[in-house]
């Protein structure tokens, strides 16, 4: 299996990202800290970026985004061609939640921004995962925009090994009837390469064009890159025919991208 592994890898090289993308990101925890990430390398480039959900996100800090609280679509839209002329990289939500987290913006609200082509990425949280490494989506999840281009399911390296209880993983009676892996048993290789292969499983919903490139999350928690090298083999020796590369990433380190196992 051919693999690059280089100092200083940027997400748009390790995920192959090209200008106009709307990047929707699946799965389990990190998702938050992985579209900040991206976004902030986009917009150190020069490029202008949204980052936005269509479910619930924890409200970003100054230093992470200047944030635009609209719940009119288009006073949102207003405030967005307004905004953007002093600031590259904008978090659009509707509105805050009891709790302290916001509400997002629809799936075709994300749409119409694709059309208006205002900016030259879009990168949208499409679903929770009550920060559990690994989670198995229900009925109504995720929500991914039709516009998505490339949609980035995230696992944690840590999922690997634990037990399949509510304690370690989000959903995991949905995880074991995908996977036909028994309740309390270990999390297997097999068992994540088979939830993120299934097409019921953590890229449900992908848009029919939309290319698919797992991240495996929290290399740093490892010895050595072993356990993840492999993991990321048996993922792409299911044949699913828009994964053809895997991310190892850590995405809270200066160097988050860490090596690309695949094409």
């Amino acid at each position: 299996m051919v693999s690059r592994q280089q100092i200083g890898m940027s997400f748009r090289e390790a995920f192959g990202i090209r200008p106009g993308e709307v990047i929707s990101l699946v799965g389990g925890g990190g998702k938050t800290t992985l579209m900040f990430a991206m976004a902030h390398e986009m917009e150190a480039a020069g490029e202008k970026v949204i980052s936005t959900t269509t479910t619930r996100i924890f409200e970003p800090s100054v230093s992470e985004s200047f944030l635009i609280l609209e719940s009119d679509e288009e006073r949102m839209i207003s405030r967005l061609f307004s905004e953007l002329k002093n600031h590259r990289h904008l978090t659009l939500a509707s509105h805050k939640l009891l709790d302290g987290k916001l509400k997002g913006i629809s799936p075709e609200t994300v749409d119409l921004l694709t059309e208006l082509k205002v900016v030259t990425y879009i990168i949208v949280e499409a679903d929770g995962s009550a920060r559990k490494p690994l989670k198995a989506p229900n009925a109504t999840e995720p929500v991914i925009p039709g516009s998505t281009s490339l949609v980035i399911p995230v696992v944690g390296i840590d999922a690997l090994g634990c037990s399949l209880t509510e304690d370690n993983v989000f959903r995991p009676e949905i995880i074991s009837r995908l996977t036909g892996l028994e309740p309390g048993a270990p999390v297997t290789e097999d068992t994540i390469a088979v939830l993120l292969t299934h097409n019921e499983g953590i890229t449900k919903s992908t848009p029919a064009n939309a290319d698919i490139v797992p991240l495996i999350n929290k290399i740093d928690m490892l010895p050595d890159l072993s356990a993840a090298e492999s993991l990321a083999n048996k993922i792409l020796a299911k044949g699913h025919p828009r994964i053809k590369r895997v991310v190892l990433g850590q995405i809270k380190r200066r160097e988050p991208v860490v090596k690309v196992i695949g094409d």
